[in-house]
């Protein structure tokens, strides 16, 4: 609670997931766990983060009350979760690092793909139902384990080419929901401890002025603009996520 590297890198983390949460900058709240890797254990990181991630859902719902697309987020949302029933089932079995490369893989996978001419052609048509389901339980599952999903929710969101106040809308909501499901599995798993409340509660006021920010910026950001910043942000997510989820993974290094 005193030292300063902690608070820097909780800081910085809570401050980067505020934004990401707006829509503003796609999946990067991802790295929030890696990061808080650094100054406590992974699964402690998970749960303190529950709270905040809340706080700040509550804010972007709000704020985007009238711009979600209901139509995805009904077939998203079941799978999700089935996700995250799989998630509690398996959290004492599947490691942060094995999640962290499947995610990462994965997402590599997708910016690569969308460079491809067939997937641009795909843009724009009526959402699958199974496809949207299925990325919607992988979302809820890595949501759970590690709070890493909006790659998978991107996957079958961005090739939608929603407007960026839809598309940050829909992430809202689709999180919002999620996110509240998780709470009564990570009570149960102790991640709600009194020490994470208490540092979830002193870092509120970061998250607060994190989404803001990004709401604000977030209207005022051209379509292409916004969607080429998003497969930017994807694309160096993916080799992160790779990098340390095979540390982790095959060498037992640090998941961060």
């Amino acid at each position: 609670m005193l030292d300063p590297y902690f608070w820097l890198v909780a800081v910085s983390a809570v401050f980067i997931v505020a934004l990401s949460k707006s829509g503003l900058m796609g999946s990067l709240g991802m790295v929030a766990v890696p990061m808080l890797a650094l100054v406590m254990p992974p699964r402690d990181a998970a749960g303190m983060m529950l709270p905040l991630l809340l706080v700040i859902d509550a804010i972007a719902i709000w704020t985007y009350r009238k711009d979600a697309d209901w139509r995805i987020l009904m077939i998203m949302l079941p799978g999700a979760f089935i996700g995250t029933l799989l998630g509690w089932a398996l959290w004492t079995v599947v490691s942060d690092a094995m999640v962290l490369l499947f995610v990462g893989v994965i997402t590599l996978l997708f910016v690569i793909d969308s460079l491809v001419p067939l997937r641009k052609r795909l843009e724009g048509l009526p959402p699958s139902k199974p496809w949207g389901a299925f990325w919607g339980g992988f979302a809820g599952f890595t949501s759970f384990v590690s709070h890493t999903g909006g790659p998978p929710f991107q996957i079958y969101v961005l090739p939608r080419r929603l407007p960026p106040v839809i598309y940050s809308g829909t992430t809202a909501f689709f999180f919002a929901i999620v996110n509240t499901a998780k709470l009564i599995p990570y009570f149960f798993l102790g991640q709600l401890s009194v020490s994470n409340l208490t540092i979830g509660l002193i870092l509120t006021p970061i998250a607060i002025l994190g989404v803001l920010l990004g709401v604000f910026l977030v209207r005022r950001i051209s379509v292409k603009l916004f969607y080429r910043l998003a497969y930017w942000l994807v694309f160096v997510l993916a080799l992160k996520l790779i990098y340390d989820g095979a540390l982790g993974t095959f060498f037992n290094g640090p998941v961060a």
